[in-house]
């Protein structure tokens, strides 16, 4: 039995495991299962791979997704420039490194994302933003990222940070792409919500929340009542999932760029 699965901790919010199981059962692969491994410590990576022999790969979740990479022989250059995997292929005992994230991200913003959605606020600065980052950069889009610790290195690109105690309702306004990249009101932890001013939101802005349990987080119930178009990124899991079947079924290891 060929053995796929997820590392993160915790791992109670993830659909990862059931959108495998589904799809292994509506497909017909019998020969493969996916399993959760929710790891205290990204130290007991090595273990994981020793306990498991058939295991042939790994989805990288929150918080893992930057502390994973010196475990990898052969990074994509994707991954090399954001500093960000959250896919794993084992092949020949060595191990290659993936971000589903950017390909994902991409596809699942473009059908709401309107010309006028040229400026955006990226809240948050770990593995997932930098993911948004590389995709802001492919479309064009202006950006700042806003974080709640030291600015220093946030940004893959040099692009500018600020707190969220800069913000007010004025720069909200400005910035009609805003994209939760923090796990600030996932499941369990559905009352929370990023610390912007909401009232700078209008019809015209487009609130996207990597989170997709609970469906509709406070940040886009927020958003939605101001008139925004929003989206979770349960379409973002089901492109990147998939993205990682494809590279841990392709012959030999695919290249990403």
């Amino acid at each position: 039995m060929r053995q796929f699965g997820l590392i993160g901790y915790p791992l109670s919010h993830s659909f990862s495991q059931g959108f495998f199981s589904e799809k292994f059962l509506r497909e017909n692969i019998k020969d493969a299962n996916y399993a959760n491994f929710p790891i205290a410590s990204i130290s007991e990576l090595n273990a994981l791979w020793q306990q498991h022999p058939a295991l042939e790969g790994l989805n990288i979740t929150i918080p893992y997704k930057k502390e994973v990479i010196p475990f990898i022989q052969y990074p994509s250059s994707v991954v090399q420039k954001i500093n960000a995997c959250n896919c794993i292929r084992k092949f020949n005992k060595e191990l290659y490194g993936y971000n589903t994230d950017v390909i994902g991200f991409e596809k699942s913003l473009l059908p709401l994302l309107k010309p006028h959605h040229n400026q955006a606020l990226i809240l948050g600065t770990g593995g997932a933003a930098a993911a948004v980052e590389y995709v802001m950069q492919k479309l064009g889009v202006t950006y700042q990222l806003v974080s709640r610790s030291n600015h220093k290195g946030a940004s893959i690109f040099d692009a500018p940070v600020i707190s969220y105690d800069a913000l007010n309702a004025d720069v909200v306004s400005a910035h009609t792409l805003l994209i939760n990249t923090s796990p600030i009101g996932m499941y369990p932890n559905t009352t929370e919500a990023p610390a912007i001013p909401y009232e700078g939101i209008g019809a015209n802005h487009y609130l996207y929340d990597l989170v997709y349990n609970p469906a509709a987080t406070l940040f886009l119930s927020k958003g939605k009542e101001k008139g925004a178009a929003i989206k979770n990124g349960l379409d973002m899991l089901h492109i990147q999932a998939e993205e990682s079947w494809a590279i841990w079924n392709a012959s030999t290891p695919i290249q990403q760029s």
